[in-house]
């Protein structure tokens, strides 16, 4: 695998990831929701930085991303009373809480909390030599504690406080943006790859029966056994293989003339020990630009029936009606990328936009942890006028995640075996 194609495997993964987070990104911020972090891969933090009011972080393990908002889990961020914090102050408003370290502190208010309100009313209560003061929180203030600072979250500021409406756009557009890009790229696919005008031999097998009938190079197909080909590669494909290994005529154009030759294609074993007739030829075609029709033509032609065989995947894992080797995980998918990046800007162009639309669609499933399975529990506290409790929700995506997990374990390891098996 050489150098360029392993960069392409980078890229891919991480534009497919970060413009479907940056889609739950975008609209959380627009609906005032703070954004905690902002996650490419999981597991251990590889490089992290921290912008406004976000963490961006790159992890060891790219099996995905995530955005964390405040308020999708419950708030960890509390003062009980009877703690002794250090509080520094700016303009009369706490910027700063400190929970350890508290001598060391310079400049800070040390006390004893009476009363906190970090979420509502912005107010803290400290006994500061046994004499009680109150003191306003800025909205934005930081929590100190262990070296690490965690910015508090009003309520307005959380996920649950915003209606039903924002968080369910929130959600639903990490999925749309993949949907975007995947029918951008397969504009762009149509207008590099061009239309073909005919169907034309881009190569020919040494030794195959498409060489020793004197087919070459270059040779234009016109009709196969008195049926036109067209621009169609795959009608001629078809005709190959139900040959069933008998003579077929194909009528060529060749430096500006017709020549009629007679083919025979070959019995050739696949891997899987099924027979198939070959001829032994590589087809291309003659090209020229697609109109702007052609393009939205061809290119909803794309989308649609990628989106028709995704689903049908999918309908096949719910019946049951798979294998394991059917599934591929992050070895499969690296595998599948480089092969695609090496036939090609067109391969893998098509195959980036068909991650895009599959990744798009799989996170729309009603599975726990995924975005589908949040979009129903907000469907469900739409009809019934309140939210289910978060903990009982962050309980079924922690099963549905360790699920995922198990099953990424699981097809991983199946496509180690394949690997070493050959």
């Amino acid at each position: 695998m050489t150098i360029e194609t392993i960069l392409k495997i980078i890229l891919l993964f991480f534009v497919l990831v970060s413009i479907h987070e940056w889609g739950h990104f975008y609209f959380a911020k627009r609906a005032g929701i703070l954004v905690r972090e902002f996650a490419i891969g999981f597991g251990p933090k590889l490089f992290s930085y921290r912008r406004g009011e976000t963490r961006y972080t790159l992890r060891l393990l790219p099996i995905g991303g995530f955005v964390r908002m405040a308020g999708e889990d419950p708030e960890v961020i509390q003062l009980q009373p009877g703690q002794t914090v250090a509080l520094k102050l700016d303009k009369d408003k706490v910027t700063h809480i400190f929970t350890d370290q508290i001598e060391m502190r310079s400049g800070a208010i040390i006390g004893t909390v009476e009363h906190a309100d970090l979420e509502r009313q912005l107010n803290v209560r400290l006994v500061v030599d046994g004499e009680p003061t109150k003191l306003a929180v800025h909205p934005q203030a930081m929590m100190v504690s262990k070296g690490r600072e965690v910015q508090i979250a009003p309520l307005d500021r959380q996920f649950g406080s915003k209606t039903v409406g924002q968080r369910a756009l929130a959600i639903v557009m990490g999925p749309v943006m993949n949907f975007l890009l995947a029918v951008v790229l397969f504009v762009v696919l149509v207008i590099i790859s061009g239309i073909p005008i005919n169907v034309k031999l881009d190569g020919v097998s040494k030794d195959s029966a498409a060489e020793k009938a004197g087919l070459k190079a270059g040779d234009i197909i016109l009709s196969v056994d008195n049926q036109p080909i067209g621009d169609s590669t795959v009608k001629l494909r078809d005709m190959i293989v139900d040959s069933k290994g008998k003579t077929l005529v194909w009528v060529v154009q060749r430096d500006g003339q017709e020549k009629r030759i007679e083919v025979t294609p070959e019995l050739k074993k696949l891997d899987n020990g099924q027979e198939v007739p070959q001829a032994g030829v590589l087809l291309g075609s003659d090209k020229r630009s697609a109109s702007a029709g052609e393009i939205a033509k061809n290119s909803w032609t794309y989308l649609s029936e990628s989106t028709v065989g995704i689903l049908d995947g999918f309908r096949k894992m719910v019946m049951g009606q798979f294998k394991l080797d059917d599934l591929g995980g992050p070895v499969k998918i690296v595998q599948v990328t480089g092969e695609m990046a090496s036939q090609g800007t067109p391969s893998y162009l098509f195959w980036a936009a068909l991650f895009s639309l599959y990744l798009g669609l799989f996170n729309l499933l009603p599975f726990p942890a995924l975005d589908g399975s949040r979009l129903v529990f907000l469907g469900i506290e739409a009809i019934r006028g309140k939210p289910i409790d978060p903990n009982r929700e962050s309980m079924v995506h922690f099963i549905g995640f360790a699920m995922l997990m198990l099953l990424m374990v699981a097809v991983t390891y199946n496509d180690i075996l394949s690997l070493i098996k050959g």
